[in-house]
């Protein structure tokens, strides 16, 4: 139940912020969601966001800044085994689902109803 209320928290905390970029800053949605995601790749390369994963579970883990956690993390893995080439190639290892998913539900979702504009 503690750890069901830490998440709750959490993601809360993290929505919070992605609001007051939107409110109080005046940025776009697209703006806010880069922020977002800067900020997990930045708190991931730190070392700092996987223990926020730990702490808050689905929290930390489902928000949008733990893409840009799960980018840095897949680049910094394939580095170490890979070299240099493997930044590159690493950020679609873990996130390559993800990705593949946005597009495909995009795509049926426009089919679907028929998006103007």
């Amino acid at each position: 139940m503690e750890k069901l209320l830490w998440a709750f928290i959490i993601g809360g905390l993290i929505c919070v912020v992605g609001q007051i970029l939107l409110d109080g800053l005046k940025l776009t949605p697209a703006h806010t969601t880069c922020a977002l995601v800067v900020v997990g790749a930045v708190l991931g390369g730190l070392g700092l966001y996987d223990p926020l994963v730990k702490f808050a579970g689905a929290g930390a883990s489902i928000p949008i800044s733990s893409f840009g956690n799960s980018l840095v993390k897949g680049a910094l893995r394939e580095f170490d085994s890979s070299g240099t080439i493997g930044v590159l190639t690493g950020i679609f290892q873990i996130t390559s689902a993800g990705i593949s998913a946005a597009i495909i539900f995009g795509f049926l979702g426009a089919l679907i109803f028929r998006p103007k504009g």
